[in-house]
């Protein structure tokens, strides 16, 4: 049987820049918190925690912090966090992903020169919800085409489209080209990550091309869970599973390709494990 591995899999830059310096810190010995878990991986997060690293979610718990150190999770937070560390004396590491603090960056300028911001993007993720926390209050988040057939704005607003870093590249320019057919004053900026593009791309090609596809990540992995999604439109047999504990395959023999890809914010040692074993039992 042959096994092909995305070249394109687990940690990318932003969750790799994240994943060291919260490692590098809990090495000090001071106390450690993250806003939000560091990044979206089960098996990481509870490895942080066997080493004294909590997470706290809610401004309240941030308020009751009196020592220590608080890192900010890759996927970014609202502005109002990062003032209130500030106006609270708390000493903060920001270990927001370069990329997301581009977008920050973007909505925080635009939205300032009175322009509404467009998030393209799933509502209630956490990155999304801290782009939203750098706008002047004017933003909308739409998750499908039908949100985006739906949306209106009003006479000579003036609109600036960004996308979730991790959102389907596929599925952005064809929400963009339906708010555009409406004749609105646009401007875009596709803020997703070339390491997300090349990641969809490659898992879309390897799954036309095996019998049995096998997505590796966090179940609440936004990026994996579109790797998922692509994968699945090319081979039916493709499989969703967080660690090794979770693959439970019983391989005809016809099948002669099995390929593999891993989310983000997956270990290399997690997909390693699900290399070896189909390896070794297929």
């Amino acid at each position: 049987m042959e096994v092909i591995l995305a070249e394109h899999a687990g940690f990318c830059f932003g969750v790799r820049r994240a994943v060291e310096q919260v490692y590098e810190q809990a090495e000090t010995g001071r106390k450690l918190y993250t806003y939000g878990p560091i990044v979206h991986n089960e098996e990481v997060v509870r490895d942080l925690e066997r080493r004294g690293v909590q997470v706290i979610d809610t401004p309240e718990q941030l308020a009751q912090i009196e020592e220590g150190v608080v890192m900010i999770r890759a996927h970014g937070v609202p502005r109002s966090i990062i003032e209130m560390t500030d106006r609270e004396g708390i000493t903060c590491v920001d270990a927001t992903c370069p990329f997301v603090k581009r977008i920050h960056n973007i909505v925080s300028r635009e939205s300032a020169a009175g322009r509404r911001i467009v998030i393209i993007g799933n509502a209630g993720h956490p990155e999304v919800e801290g782009i939203v926390g750098w706008t002047e209050g004017k933003a909308t988040v739409l998750g499908t085409p039908e949100e985006a057939r739906e949306f209106t704005c009003q006479d000579g607003e003036e609109l600036c489209i960004v996308s979730q870093t991790t959102f389907n590249y596929n599925k952005f320019q064809d929400m963009v080209e339906i708010i555009m057919e409406k004749g609105y004053n646009v401007s875009v900026v596709n803020t997703i990550c070339n390491a997300t593009q090349e990641r969809q791309t490659e898992a879309g090609e390897i799954a036309s091309r095996v019998d049995v596809m096998i997505v590796i990540g966090g179940k609440h992995s936004s990026n994996t869970r579109k790797l998922y999604e692509i994968c699945m439109q090319e081979c039916a047999n493709t499989y969703f599973i967080q660690t090794l504990d979770d693959l439970h395959l019983a391989l005809p023999k016809s099948v002669r390709r099995v390929g593999i890809t891993a989310g983000a914010s997956t270990p290399n040692n997690i997909i390693e494990e699900v290399q070896n074993y189909v390896r070794i039992n297929f």
